[in-house]
C-alpha cells in the first residue's frame, strides 16, 4: 500500500539562464545552518566545475540537501542554458514539484518556458519565485501577469494555475508572501515548500525500484548512479538487477556496493534508504541513465522519456597539422576516442558516432555551447585533436523533403539597433514574428530562423549592439529548409610557408586585413593567420624577412609599427572557421587551418565544389 513519506521533500530549481538559481540554493543552504556561522562561503557554491565557474552559467544538475523544522529537502539545481535542456529533462523525475524562478526585470524568457513546459507536462506542481525584486528596473507586478500568461499558453491546469507566488532577493537572502510584507529572510520559501509540495509517496512493502536519473563519474569509485526509491527500499549489499524500459532485453544482476544520501555539501554513507529518499549509489560498472534497480524477484522497469535529439554536430579528428604532437598529452585517435564515449557516461544529449576514418569521429549535440564546453574541458585534460565547423542535422519527411532545425531567437535591444539586428538575422533566413517595447529604451524581437543561421553569428551581434543586446534561443522543431546560405561575408589570410612570423612579414601583412598572430609564433603553410574583408583568401608570406645591406641594418626593424593582433576565445574561433577549415586545438594554443594544407590541392579542390554546385 502506498503511503507519503511527510519528512522529505524533492524539488527542483528551474529557471531561464542568470535568473538566480544557483544564488537562490546557496542562500537556502546558507539559512539552513549548513556551514558554520563563521565559515567563509564562495559565490555560487553549487557551481563545483571550474568552467561553470568562469563562465558564471550550470553546465550540470546538482544535488543537495537542506532541513527545516524536521524535514528534509532535497534540491537539485538545473542549468538555464537550452545547450544543457537534457539535464533538466530527466532530472524532474526525480522530484515532487518545483521552484520556477523568473527574474522580476526580465520576465519569461525562451528557457523559462521550456522547463515550465516538462514541468507542467510531469503535472509536478509549481512554486513561482519573481527573484531580483531590489534590481532598480525591477517590475515585479508585470512579471507575474506575464508567468500567468505563459501557465495559460502551455495549458495548465486550474490546479497548476493556483500555485503560490512569492517574491525575492536571492543575493540579499529574503523571500516574501506579499510586496508589502517585511524584508527578513527565506523563511517564507522554507515553509511553501513544506506546505505546498507534496511528499514523496511509495509502498515500503513492495519489490525495490529505484530509477537512475543522473550519472556522476569519480576515477577512485567509477560510476555513481543518481535517482530516487520509487517502491521499497535499498540497502547495501543487497542483490538486485539492472533493467531499462527502453532496452527490453537488459537484464544484469548487481550487489549494492556503497549507498549515500545527501547533507548538504556532502555526500553522507548510509546503511539502507527508504520511499522517496534521493541516493547515489556506487560500485555498479554498466550503469547507465533510464535503467531501473529492481528486486530480483521482480524486474519491473519505470518508464523514462527519451531524451530530445542532438540538433547539430562537428567532426572530432586526429591533429594531423606540421606542429602535431607538439603541445598535448593525448594525441592519438584511441585517446579521442575513448576521451568522447567515456562522456557518454555523464551527457546524455551527446550522440558520438564512428566514421570510415579510424582518426575522425562525428559528435552531435544540443547546440554549439554543448560541444565547446565538451572542447573545452577535453582541452584542459591534456587532449590534442582538430574540429570542424559546426554543421545542423537534417532529416527528411515523408516525401524525401529536407527538414532543419529551426528556433526562435528573443532579441533584447536598445532601440537604434533594431534595424541593424533586424537586417543582419533576415539576412540568416530569419523571419521577424513580433517586436514590443519593454523598458529603459530596450525593444524586445522575436525571430523564428533556422539554427544554421545562428552558426557563428554571437560575435557579430555583441559588436552590432556594441555589448549592449541580450540573444536568447530555444530550439523549435523541424521545418522546411530555407535555401542556402554563406556563413562568412569575410576571406582568410593564410600562411604561404613554414617558420616563425617575423615583425617584418608581419608589418606587409597587416595592410591587407586584421591579424591573429603577433611575432615569434610558429606558422606553417595552409594556417589561417588574419582575416581578409574581401570574401576571397590570401596568402601571405609571414615569416619574410627584411633583405640586408651595407647601409640598412636589422633594427630598423624595430621602427615598424604592428597593430596588436585579435586573440580569440574558443568560441570565437569555433564561429569564425568556415566549412573547408578546421580548428586545431591543444592545451596551450588554438589555430585555424585549411583542411587541405597545399595551395595547389585547395585551388583545385575549390574549383570542384564551384562546379558540381
Amino acid at each position: 500500500m502506498k503511503t507519503k513519506r511527510e519528512d522529505v521533500r524533492n524539488i527542483a530549481i528551474i529557471a531561464h539562464v542568470d535568473h538566480g538559481k544557483t544564488t537562490l540554493v546557496d542562500e537556502l543552504l546558507k539559512q539552513s545552518g549548513v556551514f558554520r556561522a563563521n565559515q567563509e562561503v564562495g559565490e555560487r557554491v553549487m557551481d563545483s566545475n571550474d568552467l561553470e565557474r568562469e563562465r558564471g552559467i550550470t553546465i550540470l544538475a546538482k544535488n543537495t540537501a537542506v532541513f527545516y523544522q524536521g524535514t528534509k529537502i532535497n534540491i537539485i539545481d538545473t542549468p538555464g542554458h537550452a545547450d544543457f535542456g537534457g539535464e533538466v529533462e530527466r532530472v524532474l523525475k526525480m522530484v515532487n514539484g518545483v521552484i520556477l524562478v523568473v527574474d522580476a526585470f526580465e520576465g519569461a524568457m525562451p528557457q523559462t518556458r521550456f522547463v515550465l513546459q516538462k514541468a507542467l507536462e510531469m503535472d509536478l506542481p509549481v512554486i513561482c519565485c519573481i527573484n531580483k525584486i531590489d534590481r532598480p528596473e525591477a517590475r515585479p507586478a508585470e512579471v507575474v501577469d506575464e508567468v500567468l500568461e505563459l501557465f495559460m499558453d502551455l495549458d495548465a491546469s486550474d490546479e497548476q494555475l493556483e500555485c503560490p507566488f512569492l517574491y525575492a532577493s536571492a543575493k540579499a537572502g529574503f523571500a516574501k508572501k506579499e510586496l508589502e510584507d517585511e524584508e527578513v529572510n527565506m523563511e517564507p520559501l522554507f515553509e511553501t515548500i513544506v506546505n505546498y509540495i507534496p511528499a514523496p509517496e511509495g509502498d515500503p512493502d513492495a519489490p525495490t525500484q529505484v530509477l537512475i536519473s543522473t550519472i556522476d563519474y569519480n576515477e577512485y569509485v567509477g560510476r555513481i548512479g543518481i535517482g530516487k526509491v520509487d517502491n521499497g527500499g535499498l540497502r547495501v549489499n543487497q542483490e538486485c538487477v539492472l533493467v531499462n524500459h527502453h532496452e527490453p532485453d537488459k537484464f544484469h544482476k548487481i550487489k549494492i556496493g556503497k549507498l549515500y544520501e545527501f547533507d548538504g555539501l556532502k555526500r553522507v554513507e548510509v546503511l539502507e534508504a527508504g520511499v522517496g529518499s534521493i541516493v547515489a549509489i556506487s560500485g555498479i560498472s554498466d550503469l547507465h541513465i533510464g535503467d531501473t534497480i529492481c528486486s530480483v524477484d521482480s524486474p519491473d522497469p519505470i518508464p523514462f522519456q527519451k531524451i530530445s535529439e542532438p540538433t547539430i554536430s562537428m567532426y572530432f579528428m586526429v591533429n594531423d597539422s606540421p606542429l602535431a604532437g607538439q603541445e598535448g598529452k593525448y594525441i592519438t585517435s584511441r585517446h579521442i576516442r575513448d576521451r568522447l564515449f567515456r562522456e557518454l557516461n555523464t551527457d546524455v544529449s551527446l550522440r558520438v558516432e564512428e566514421t570510415d576514418s579510424a582518426d575522425c569521429f562525428k559528435v552531435s549535440g544540443r547546440g554549439e555551447l554543448h560541444l565547446s564546453v565538451l572542447i573545452e574541458t577535453m582541452r584542459r585534460e591534456g587532449f590534442e585533436f582538430a574540429v570542424s565547423k559546426a554543421e545542423v542535422i537534417y532529416k527528411y519527411n515523408e516525401r524525401n523533403q529536407r527538414q532543419e532545425p529551426m528556433e526562435i531567437a528573443y532579441v533584447d535591444v536598445p532601440e537604434e539597433f533594431t534595424g541593424a539586428i533586424i537586417q543582419k538575422l533576415t539576412s540568416r533566413k530569419g523571419e521577424l514574428t513580433g517586436m514590443t517595447p519593454i523598458a529603459r529604451g530596450y525593444t524586445r524581437l522575436e525571430f523564428t530562423i533556422p539554427s544554421r543561421g545562428l552558426i557563428g553569428y554571437r560575435g557579430t551581434f555583441m559588436t552590432d549592439t556594441k555589448g549592449n543586446g541580450i540573444l536568447n534561443t530555444i530550439f523549435d522543431g523541424y521545418g522546411p529548409y530555407k535555401g542556402d546560405l554563406s556563413y562568412r561575408p569575410t576571406g582568410s589570410l593564410i600562411a604561404y610557408e613554414s617558420g616563425e612570423s617575423i615583425t617584418y612579414g608581419l608589418f606587409n601583412a597587416q595592410e591587407r586585413g586584421i591579424l591573429f598572430i603577433g611575432p615569434g609564433v610558429k606558422v606553417y603553410g595552409g594556417m589561417v593567420i588574419g582575416q581578409n574583408p574581401k570574401a576571397e583568401d590570401i596568402e601571405v608570406n609571414v615569416c619574410k624577412t627584411k633583405k640586408l645591406t651595407n647601409t640598412r641594418s636589422s633594427s630598423a626593424d624595430e621602427a615598424l609599427r604592428l597593430v596588436p593582433p585579435k586573440v580569440m576565445s574558443l568560441e570565437q574561433c569555433l564561429e569564425f572557421i568556415d566549412t573547408d577549415e578546421l580548428l586545431e586545438i591543444t592545451p596551450v594554443s588554438l589555430r585555424i587551418r585549411k583542411k587541405i594544407l597545399d595551395p595547389t590541392l585547395r585551388k583545385r579542390a575549390s574549383f570542384k565544389n564551384k562546379a558540381t554546385v
